[in-house]
């Protein structure tokens, strides 16, 4: 599993392998080299939302209570605050921060997918929240729909298409 997480301002790629004996968590702090760990499943626990597990011949007990995307995280005396970021959430925000329309003109995919369905045409008079595309991310059906109301200058994109992160997918008319 892949995450990102923020945490004090900085901001961390994670990833998350499980074997059958242990889990191999990598870390990696922005502008950092990443960071390989390993956990064994036989020195861990979960009650509720308390882990507890030995790393490096250390013993750690940690409570972690959230929601969403915001977590607070207790372990050794400390609170820290984190956000934590699953592969849903990334492509979500991606596809909400760069397709949003109004500002730039135009709908770009935020992450590589396929176009699933086009649901309008160039010259067609759209409303917010209406319906533009379905796209294929990460396994996943993301309907994806208008920001505002507007008139789309051209699709750029048909069903089948399989389309690279940053890719123009609709522009539309300026008012």
């Amino acid at each position: 599993m892949q995450f990102e997480a923020e945490s004090n301002g900085v901001k961390y790629e994670i990833s998350v392998h499980e074997t059958r004996s242990h889990w191999k968590v990598s870390l990696r702090p922005e502008d950092a080299d990443w960071k390989h760990y390993n956990i064994s499943k036989q020195d861990y626990q979960q009650i509720d939302q308390t882990i507890s597990f030995i790393f490096n011949n250390s013993s750690y007990l940690v409570d972690v209570i959230g929601e969403d995307t915001k977590y607070t995280v207790y372990t050794r005396g400390t609170h820290r605050s984190i956000d934590i970021f699953n592969e849903e959430n990334l492509l979500h925000e991606s596809l909400k921060g760069k397709g949003g329309f109004g500002g730039g003109g135009s709908l770009t995919s935020g992450m590589p997918g396929k176009i699933v369905k086009v649901m309008v045409e160039d010259g067609q008079e759209v409303k917010q929240n209406q319906p533009l595309l379905i796209m294929e991310a990460m396994k996943m059906e993301n309907e994806i729909r208008a920001a505002q109301d507007g008139t789309i200058e051209k699709v750029h994109v048909q069903s089948g298409d399989n389309v690279e992160a940053g890719a123009q997918l609709i522009s539309f008319k300026k008012p």
